[in-house]
């Protein structure tokens, strides 16, 4: 549960939108983003879920202001409660706490002009709740006037960061890293994009506008819908973090000549990994208990003109008919690791959430090792800063199986990039790594085989 300025709540810079964009009257854009912020903190439902529905009537450019208020709020929450917290002596009802978020973050984070901040927040808290109409419009206005030189003297890695993840990032990592990696969640992620052929990459670089990254991925700084970029819609590529992108390429590289193997991908969905694999002309089997996110992985390999045998099953108990060379596992996690993207997590994930993961971890692992044959390969990855849910899963699947051992990743699987491999020789990176690129996710990943 996370404890801000306000006590505990509910239960379950590249160039920016227009931070006025339908005038001061026209509040439509606010009240989705009411909506959604509501959603996480009284629903514990994501960002991601509730989008498409609470921006339906809006224009583009009104959506994308939604997206942007929405994430900005969540990104500085404890240095936006912080500030409030000096102008409201007692606690208002939770709608009203959320209205006064959103006009702060338009204050402080996002230079949308004074008047418009506040005029929109007075008239959203009106429906519904007139009587604090007064409230809103006074506290808006002091924080106007006193709320910058206020963030300027904050901390905002740690404030920003909930207590249990900073505690455990911290004895992980140590501190400094800790405090890189929060300080890279502040940031809009950049759009990363997996290339479906490796031999036009230069060519995509140039027709996204995007630089190339060491791994192989690009990177795009530009604007646009996705959907509308050249190359999309006759799936020349996807989007996928260069991070996410890692785990199938160390696989891929470890195989050494990865067409015609058969590898089976765990927890598929939505599929950019089985798309990694078979566009190296792997046999793929992508299998994933989800229907609905197997639609969608089924939906992508249409597009980008892909083929894989997709399996509906608990892959706890599923195995396949006969045992792969490999398996790529990228475990259900906390996802702690992409809270730059989804700044949104810490508000929805809780200390208490990650000894379930841990269980299914293991027990995926423990599974992902009856299916490979004799000297078969099994990568582990999780997109998950917690310790728990990284080597430690690892080596408690090690130590009950002494069919399986620890292979260590060279360098070469990761483009030479050598941080990214720790002295265990596991994949590690950090969303504080790349700071001169814009960063990462965070992901973990080990490389097992099973004995000959």
């Amino acid at each position: 549960m996370a404890v801000t300025a306000f006590g505990a709540m509910s239960e379950p810079k590249t160039s920016q939108p227009n931070p006025n964009p339908s005038g001061g009257a026209d509040i439509a854009a606010r009240v989705a983003a009411l909506s959604m912020l509501e959603g996480v903190f009284s629903r514990a439902k994501s960002t991601d879920d509730q989008f498409e529905q609470a921006v339906a009537k809006l224009e583009p450019r009104d959506r994308a202001f939604v997206r942007l208020l929405v994430a900005t709020t969540l990104r500085r929450l404890g240095q936006i409660d912080l500030v409030l917290g000096n102008f409201v002596e007692r606690r208002p009802p939770d709608r009203v706490i959320n209205v006064l978020r959103l006009g702060a973050a338009q204050l402080l984070f996002i230079a949308t002009p004074p008047h418009a901040a506040v005029a929109t927040s007075v008239a959203l808290v009106k429906q519904g709740h007139e009587r604090h109409a007064g409230l809103v419009n006074a506290v808006l206005r002091r924080v106007s006037e006193k709320g910058a030189a206020m963030v300027a003297a904050q901390d905002a890695a740690s404030l920003n960061t909930p207590l249990w993840l900073w505690k455990s990032w911290v004895a992980a990592y140590g501190e400094p890293a800790a405090r890189a990696t929060a300080e890279a969640h502040l940031s809009e992620p950049l759009l990363d994009i997996t290339v479906k052929d490796p031999a036009t990459l230069d060519e995509w670089a140039k027709r996204l506008e995007a630089a190339q990254l060491p791994t192989g991925s690009l990177r795009r700084t530009a604007g646009g819908r996705i959907q509308d970029l050249e190359g999309f819609a006759d799936g020349a590529w996807w989007v996928q973090d260069a991070a996410a992108a890692l785990p199938a390429k160390v696989l891929l590289h470890v195989l050494e000549t990865p067409a015609g193997k058969n590898i089976i991908d765990l927890c598929a969905a939505p599929g950019g990994k089985t798309a990694q694999l078979a566009a190296a002309g792997c046999l793929v089997t992508a299998v994933d208990s989800s229907g609905d996110r197997l639609n969608l992985l089924r939906a992508n390999l249409k597009r980008l003109h892909l083929e894989a045998e997709v399996v509906e099953a608990d892959a706890v108990t599923w195995r396949p008919k006969v045992p792969a060379d490999a398996v790529l596992l990228d475990a259900p996690c906390s996802a702690t690791g992409t809270i730059r993207r989804h700044p949104d997590l810490p508000y929805l994930k809780r200390a208490e959430d990650i000894a379930g993961f841990v269980t299914l971890q293991t027990r995926l692992l423990t599974a992902a090792a009856d299916m490979v044959k004799p000297g078969g390969l099994i990568f582990y990855s999780v997109c998950s800063l917690q310790p728990e849910e990284r080597r430690a899963v690892v080596e408690a699947v090690l130590a009950a199986n002494p069919a399986l051992a620890r292979v260590k990743i060279p360098k070469e699987a990761v483009a030479g990039e050598s941080q990214f491999i720790d002295h265990k020789g596991e994949l590690r990176t950090l969303p504080s790594q790349w700071p001169e690129r814009a960063g990462m996710d965070g992901f973990y990943g080990a490389l097992l085989q099973r004995s000959p």
